[in-house]
């Protein structure tokens, strides 16, 4: 009999998902986040779903967390100061970084330019060089080496990175430099950059590094701390943190590699998402995760959900295998205003977050947000969690009139404005991912999740033309669960850089396969029993004379096969799909990746009692709602007492624990085995 517990820190909520792995029946648990110290919001989740479910914390085998303690230090720049090690000539590689310059035409002009997360100052140069094929071309001189250690430690660095010119060829340098670092800093992380990232492109990986060690202490210091605190309570489990691409990886690797962790907390909601959807019987969908402050989404296709090869956080965009989330400011704390210049109405991205938040909420919030907005036309109705929770419609109303008054139109019709305006951000940040990147939305199902995707969804479905819009089971507390069903991950990479005419299957195989033993090796020392281990790669491929290059994955069957005419054949294919041209110049290969994946986990969704289809037995009390510009009837339900095959006609609101589902008029819902809600047109 065996536990898991998934995690999820979030801005305001801390949500925790406990699954027994027997009987596939599972607990959840909200409780505050507390931002100063966030393992004591967790030992208050642990300690009160223990209880819930009857378990002692040492029954818990593993503790599985996503976190956004990275992506904060980041955004806040509260990352450590990093001492940059770098070859001689290469001092400023930090600061000439990449002429991108984001915005239109006259962007650079109130362009500031980020600060470097290695300043100037704290970056030293030492003799040595290696070429571009990986052979010592001038030695390295451990006095000279010593010398600038002995700076960097006078400076009063909090971490080091050493990247030199080539090393992704040759990583001997770096190596004695580490080991020079370990004797004059002790105490000090080090991070090499052959280790954290062992491709090309001298600026990127030199980033990417720098980046890992800035957020090294911090992340090192939660997780020790968090580790402590579990060890007090009790819980002798394995912790693990998600990773960045939706995998697990073990929290001592995480204290090792953090930039693999920059986007651990939008990875859960779309691993939760994909499990949901394998148990509903869907292959195609797009996430729509709506929180307090913004609004993240992503595309699964055929069960695979889209990675990229870089991390974006604010300015920061690293080289670390994530999931291609892209993130609005658009939430239920998103705050709507009327600017005196245009008198058009705006909603976001600035967000009355968790203090003092929604007027509706009564904890001295005075201005109108998309959750009062709701709350005026009736579709969050006042008393939620069974009458626990009053919300305040009067100043909600008080508060959206403001808005109404501003705009010279009446209160209902300013409140779904405001709703309508939220709503076009989301379509917009959906299109993105779908439209834009060459995928048609109308194949894909939208399934709402998050505090307020399910008040969102039907009315994003009929934008997209996206169906069925799906409110899967405990929406608020999906990214716990994505954190508790997903598998370990881990990932390896080589930089190739030849044209394809020059390479043969049999040679790319041979690295491929001395890779995976590398990462098959590395998952089986996290304790990740070998026959549970598979392999897959990745190949990036461009154009000669591209600057930027297409990832495929491939199986080394598919690739004996097929040949390297294969692999060319599906990027043609991609990248025609992705700029809907080709061109008739030369292929390059450009790096190779090799990902080992521990076994998935088969968790079961328990199936709903069958019902005849008229869900009355769920039945709350009759309601009215303001839609399509009138006041209707409507019902409200309770989702814990609706059985499969139950159908709902809109307009009708759901209430749970965590959530509020809104199926609108002209649209009816189903419940289907495992109770998601499904809401297709009338």
């Amino acid at each position: 009999m065996g536990y898991r517990l998934g995690v999820d820190v979030g801005g305001t909520f801390t949500d925790l998902l406990l699954f027994d792995t027997a009987s596939g029946a599972f607990w959840r648990h909200k409780t505050p986040s507390t931002p100063h110290d966030s393992s004591e919001g967790i030992l208050n989740g642990v300690t009160a779903i223990c209880a819930n479910a009857g378990v002692q914390p040492a029954d818990i085998d593993f503790f599985l967390h996503g976190t956004t303690v990275a992506t904060n230090a980041v955004l806040e720049g509260k990352g450590a100061r990093v001492g940059l090690v770098t070859t001689e000539g290469y001092r400023h590689v930090m600061q000439i970084a990449r002429s991108f310059v984001p915005g239109g035409l006259a962007g650079w002009i109130i362009w500031p330019k980020p600060t470097p997360l290695a300043a100037l100052e704290d970056t030293v140069t030492i003799k040595g060089r290696m070429t571009a094929e990986g052979t010592e071309l001038r030695p390295i001189d451990d006095a000279d080496i010593r010398t600038a250690l002995g700076c960097l430690k006078g400076q009063g660095v909090e971490a080091v990175t050493v990247s030199l010119i080539n090393a992704y060829a040759n990583g001997a340098h770096e190596k004695r430099v580490g080991e020079l670092a370990a004797e004059i800093l002790p105490g000090v992380p080090v991070s090499l950059s052959h280790e954290v990232l062992p491709e090309m492109q001298e600026y990127e990986r030199t980033l990417t590094t720098v980046a890992n060690a800035a957020v090294r202490p911090v992340v090192g210091k939660y997780v020790s701390n968090l580790r402590s605190r579990l060890a007090e309570a009790g819980m002798a489990g394995n912790l693990s943190l998600l990773r960045s691409d939706g995998g697990l990886m073990s929290a001592h690797k995480a204290e090792e590699q953090p930039v693999n962790i920059l986007m651990s907390g939008p990875a859960g909601g779309v691993t939760g998402a994909l499990w949901v959807a394998r148990n509903a019987g869907l292959k195609n969908i797009l996430t729509l995760d709506v929180g307090g402050t913004s609004t993240d989404v992503a595309l699964i296709e055929n069960l695979e959900p889209r990675r990229q090869r870089e991390t974006e956080v604010g300015h920061l965009k690293v080289r670390a295998s994530a999931l291609d989330v892209k993130t609005v400011g658009a939430g239920g704390g998103s705050i709507a205003y009327v600017p005196e210049l245009t008198k058009a109405l705006r909603v976001g991205p600035q967000s009355a977050g968790a203090v003092p938040g929604p007027v509706a909420y009564g904890k001295g919030g005075t201005l109108p947000t998309v959750t009062d907005a709701n709350v005026v036309l009736g579709y969050l109705p006042e008393n939620l969690l069974g009458g626990t929770f009053q919300l305040d419609r009067e100043g909600a109303k008080q508060a959206v009139q403001t808005i109404a008054d501003a705009l010279g139109i009446d209160l209902m019709a300013a409140a779904r404005g405001i709703i309508d305006i939220v709503n076009e951000n989301m379509f917009g940040a959906l299109r993105m991912i779908s439209v834009q990147q060459g995928y048609d939305p109308r194949h894909f199902a939208l399934m709402g999740f998050g505090g307020a995707g399910p008040l969102h969804v039907n009315a994003v479905a009929r934008l997209m033309g996206s169906w069925p819009a799906v409110s899967p089971v405990s929406p608020g507390v999906l990214c716990a669960l994505g954190d508790a069903t997903t598998r370990m991950r881990t990932e390896t990479a080589r930089s190739f850089s030849r044209l394809a005419s020059s390479a043969t299957a049999e040679e790319l195989i041979g690295i491929l396969d001395e890779m995976a033993a590398q990462t098959r090796a590395d998952l089986m020392a996290d304790g990740v029993p070998e026959a549970e281990i598979t392999s897959e790669f990745e190949i990036d491929v461009r154009y000669a004379g591209q600057a930027f290059e297409v990832p495929l994955t491939i199986t080394a069957d598919v690739l004996r096969a097929d040949g390297i005419a294969g692999i060319l054949a599906r990027f043609d294919e991609e990248h025609h799909r992705l700029f809907t041209f080709n061109m008739d110049t030369p292929h390059e290969i450009v790096n190779l990746r090799a990902v080992a994946m521990g076994r998935p986990l088969d968790l079961p969704a328990a199936e709903l009692p069958k019902g005849d289809g008229n869900p009355i037995a769920a039945k709350m009390r009759d309601h009215t709602l303001w839609m399509d510009g009138r006041e209707q009837a409507a019902v409200i339900y309770d989702r814990a007492k609706l059985r499969q095959g139950d159908v709902i006609p809109g307009p009708a609101i759901v209430c749970e624990m965590d959530s509020t589902t809104l199926i609108e008029s002209g649209c009816v819902a189903t419940v289907d085995a495992v109770g998601n809600i499904l809401i297709n047109l009338a």
